[in-house]
């Protein structure tokens, strides 16, 4: 295993190509690092980090930006921005027609697109922005701040979005792998550090048993996220048979590959953001002056609680029902049945046109059960760590695995075929 490892990094530094697009990603994980450790002033940083270490949605986002918000860095609202406009994005392709044909059309229609998200992760960034320091204020974390200096810090915040989202664009162009989904990768891996520190400064008050069922949940999470990010069901695809000049094209076996996870991380993304609202709701009541809002916020935020058994079955349907909306949304069988049919291919057994979409969506529905179930445990299941081993203290949970694990592995894939591309272009 070390010596194939071994063996692949020889090939990529080998490789002048390749080696310059992966030194240029590392530069950009460098500036991206020194951007998270620039703070916006006047806010209270150490109480900010026990607001965020306490709530489950906002230590998820702190996750993804990188820590960037637990110290309100210049960069604290990140590429969230224009994952949200992308997800929007994806929805109104479903419902305008235009939208979607420029969805399959070229490669200019496609920058169109992307310049339309840009246009829509600026408002959207104020908007985050206002609702940080929303949040800020009403947990008394901010420190003489006048509102002249507040606009500051939300143009600020803003700003720092743009320039991540363009560092995201930057890796497409000249780095390694996908952009944004790098810069997450990132953020996320930055984390492990700090997060092992803090295990091990508590090897001492924890036992033997939980340091081990936490080593062995960790391991069958890695194995399990591999094996059902691969996980594919394999539809066979056969093309006609057409005879010119007497001679026979066509007649090839192949098949079409259905991912069983084919959403990705993004119903766990959706089902959160649901699960922060009584969370948030419930921190405002205790706020409240009138003693029976203070109550009703209390009962609140314990019912809603990380290890409360109401938050746990809450948050596994949310992320089960949204793996079958997203499912709907990321597999168009309407549209693949289509191009099936253009091409002269069809499911044997199964007439082109609309019994092939039948099955087509049949067939997701099958899947992404299993799919769905995998990705409702993976959410719930830093705080089933916790309720089982203790151990709070835990930064990487399976939602980030899953992230880690799903990147490095396109990535791979990536380097893999620009690899074979330069040797078969050597010696064809």
């Amino acid at each position: 295993m070390i010596e194939k490892i071994l063996d692949k990094t020889r090939a990529i530094f080998s490789n002048q190509k390749l080696k310059s697009k992966l030194l240029f990603t590392l530069a950009i994980f460098a500036l991206t690092r020194i951007l998270a450790h620039i703070p916006v002033p006047a806010v209270d940083v150490a109480q900010l980090k026990l607001l965020f270490a306490s709530n489950q949605f906002l230590n998820f986002l702190n996750i993804f930006s990188g820590g960037t918000l637990a110290r309100l860095s210049v960069v604290a609202v990140g590429i969230n921005p224009y994952i949200t406009a992308s997800i929007i994005m994806q929805l109104l392709g479903m419902v305008f027609p235009k939208i979607k044909e420029m969805q399959k059309e070229g490669e200019a229609s496609r920058a169109k697109l992307n310049q339309y998200m840009r246009l829509m992760s600026v408002p959207i960034a104020v908007v985050q922005a206002i609702s940080v320091i929303a949040l800020l204020n009403s947990q008394n974390l901010l420190v003489g701040a006048s509102t002249a200096s507040l606009m500051v810090v939300v143009a600020t915040l803003v700003a720092g979005s743009i320039v991540m989202m363009w560092l995201g664009e930057i890796i497409n162009e000249r780095g390694i792998g996908n952009g944004i989904s790098m810069i997450l990768l990132a953020g996320i891996i930055s984390q492990i550090p700090s997060s092992m520190a803090s295990l091990f400064a508590l090897a001492d008050t924890i036992s033997l048993t939980s340091l081990l069922v936490t080593a062995a949940l960790v391991a069958g999470v890695i194995w399990t996220v591999v094996f059902m990010n691969e996980a594919t069901r394999k539809v066979p695809i056969q093309y006609a048979k057409r005879i010119r000049g007497g001679r026979q094209f066509g007649g090839q076996q192949t098949h079409l590959p259905i991912k069983v996870n084919v959403a990705g991380v993004m119903p766990i993304i959706f089902a959160v953001s649901l699960m922060m609202v009584p969370s948030f709701i419930g921190r405002l009541l205790v706020l409240a002056k009138n003693e029976s809002l203070v109550s009703l916020g209390e009962k609140i935020t314990v019912a809603f609680a990380q290890t409360s058994y109401i938050y746990l079955i809450s948050y596994f349907i949310l992320v089960f029902v949204f793996s079958y909306f997203s499912a709907i949304i990321f597999f168009n069988a309407g549209d693949i049945s289509d191009e099936l049919k253009k091409s002269g291919a069809f499911i044997p057994g199964i007439r082109p046109g609309n019994p092939t979409r039948k099955f087509l969506e049949f067939v997701v529905t099958r899947i992404t059960f299993a799919g769905a179930i995998f990705l409702a445990s993976i959410a719930i299941l830093p705080s089933l760590a916790q309720i089982i081993t203790g151990i709070n203290s835990l930064a990487v949970g399976g939602t980030s695995i899953l992230i880690v694990v799903s990147v490095i592995l396109e990535t791979s894939k990536q380097i893999n075929s620009q690899l074979l591309s330069e040797n078969y272009e050597k010696y064809s």
